[in-house]
């Protein structure tokens, strides 16, 4: 099959938009410091994501929509690192008090902002977001963070999952390579959220009614 026939081949099957939903919450995921140091394993050129990143959490504080931050922190035993700690070498630079761990400069979450601490890839595993996003009449999630093939995928295709209308902010996440990258973010298009830009979401969040958002919480 050519590579045109692939793409009306996919366009046939999967071009369906779910939209962004009318009660969203902004996901932050791991934007640690460990991606941002040149010295660290985890290093991934990639401060402009964080640039767009936090463009579009100023935007959702303005529109006064909840503000979500994750970040992997272990035990200094590792006990509960499991398989994936086994598996993935860079994981020990988020054994509690490992500097690299911690939030990548700029993030400072307000004292308002919650902060989700996990184990695994999905911001959602093992965590009580998806019954706290319940609780808070959630309908709705903007994903950001890195990376895009790692825990920003595991945490989409979780988010579907639990019911809510996924969006993914392209320009908001990253990868150590491109090519990981794109192909994620074709995949998640294509079968669990809407792939949007930073400008369509800036234009949702400024659009954005904040005398109805979550007004009985």
């Amino acid at each position: 099959m050519s590579e045109e026939d692939l793409l009306e081949n996919y366009r046939r099957a999967y071009d369906t938009k779910v939209g962004f939903g009318q009660r969203p919450a902004l996901i932050l995921i791991d934007f640690c410091q460990g991606y941002f140091d040149p010295d660290c394993d985890l290093y991934a050129d990639v401060d402009d994501v964080l640039a767009s990143a936090l463009r579009v959490r100023d935007a959702a504080r303005l529109a006064k929509i909840p503000v979500i931050l994750t970040g992997v922190s272990y035990h200094p035993s590792t006990i509960d690192g499991g398989r994936f700690f086994e598996k993935a070498a860079p994981l020990r630079y988020f054994v509690q008090g490992n500097p690299m761990g911690a939030f990548a400069k700029g993030l400072d979450p307000q004292d308002n902002e919650l902060i989700i601490t996990k184990q695994y890839p999905s911001a959602f595993f093992g965590t009580s977001l998806a019954s706290t996003l319940t609780a808070m009449g959630v309908d709705s999630v903007l994903l950001t963070g890195l990376t895009t093939s790692g825990c920003v995928r595991a945490s989409c295709i979780d988010a579907m999952s639990h019911g809510f209308r996924t969006a993914v902010v392209a320009d908001a996440c990253g990868d150590r390579h491109e090519a990981p990258h794109e192909a994620n973010l074709f995949d998640m298009n294509a079968k669990y959220a809407d792939v949007v830009s930073e400008g369509e979401t800036m234009t949702f969040l400024q659009g954005f009614n904040k005398d109805d958002a979550h007004a009985d919480v």
